[in-house]
């Protein structure tokens, strides 16, 4: 949990470098968000809650995703390229699962190596 509060807590910082870690704990938990809505939604036969962690979660989303994308040693405009269909949603997915560049780069310094030993 306290990953995905730190993603929240940086909602617009679009530089740095984010770990798999991070990106994935954060899409677990608010794909959990995203159910807990629906459900609400469908019980209440109120759809607009559905819309709620959609827009609450957007501008966190892309961040956290570009910084993904950093940690890898891309450029985060290889976001755009997830409205290509069927491939773009590949490729950034296959880029999300991949290991981050072991030393600095561009972006910053490697956050593995910055992290404490028992993250």
């Amino acid at each position: 949990m306290s990953w995905f509060i730190e993603v929240l807590k940086k909602y617009a910082v679009f530089s740095g470098r984010a770990r798999r870690k991070e990106y994935w704990m954060f899409a677990l938990f608010a794909g959990i968000i995203y159910v807990v809505f629906l459900v609400l939604g469908l019980a209440t036969k109120q759809s607009w809650l559905v819309a709620i962690p959609y827009i609450a979660f957007l501008l966190p989303g892309l961040a956290v995703t570009v910084r993904r994308l950093h940690d890898t040693g891309r450029s985060g405009w290889w976001i755009l390229f997830s409205f290509v269909p069927l491939v773009g949603g590949i490729t950034l997915f296959v880029f999300s699962v991949l290991d981050s560049e072991p030393s600095d780069n561009k972006y910053g310094p490697n956050p593995k190596a910055l992290a404490p030993a028992h993250v």
